[in-house]
């Protein structure tokens, strides 16, 4: 029987940028199926509040986070440049569930060209506009996804994703959710366990 599996992530996260290549090598070589979600990290209480607030003990958690994401990345010629502010990821995480309606191809295209640009400082993914170019260039409608956007009606798909995720149990990108059993497994380091797991069962 096929597994499926549900993967919260959040663009902003380059946990989740590190994940995507390997959820994809899962479903490719495990004929399993990844229902692809965004969630909202709150990056000011797991990093210690605003910019200005951060502790020199906080500054040294940041600083330790991305230097290991970009160990991780070099390791297969992957981009990650530290974000140069704390963005609202509403805008672009919208944009994930419409392009998912356009169809996986349209999906895929648009998730990786979001991944890829905005860890390399090249795309302002809290611009309306540029998130909407990227949908274009994937193929997905433009206009309705500004009407998604603009109408509010984005936004309140967008927030009951992230509910359903807490409850079941998300707190962090990226979280596989075992759908048959709501089985949990979070973070980069732990794919090899759920590999390990979706192998045996």
């Amino acid at each position: 029987m096929t597994k499926s599996l549900t993967l919260y992530a959040d663009y902003r996260s380059p946990f989740s940028y590190l994940a995507k290549d390997e959820a994809y090598a899962l479903e490719k070589e495990l004929g399993v199926t990844i229902a692809w979600r965004p969630f909202a990290v709150d990056i000011e209480s797991a990093y210690g509040g605003t910019v200005e607030e951060r502790t020199e003990r906080d500054w040294r958690k940041v600083r330790y986070s991305y230097m290991d994401a970009r160990r991780l990345a070099n390791r297969r010629g992957l981009i990650v440049r530290g974000p140069q502010k704390i963005y609202n990821g509403n805008n672009v995480h919208i944009g994930m569930l419409h392009a998912q309606r356009a169809g996986n191809d349209v999906f895929r295209r648009y998730h990786d060209e979001v991944y890829e640009r905005f860890w390399c400082r090249d795309l302002e993914i809290e611009d309306l506009t540029a998130v909407r170019d990227v949908l274009v260039k994937a193929g997905a409608d433009g206009a309705a996804y500004e009407d998604l956007v603009r109408s509010g009606e984005g936004l309140r798909e967008y927030t009951q994703v992230v509910a359903e995720a807490e409850e079941r149990g998300v707190f962090g990108v990226p979280t596989f959710v075992v759908d048959e059993t709501g089985e949990l497994f979070w973070g980069t380091d732990r794919l090899w366990l759920l590999r390990e797991w979706l192998e045996k069962t």
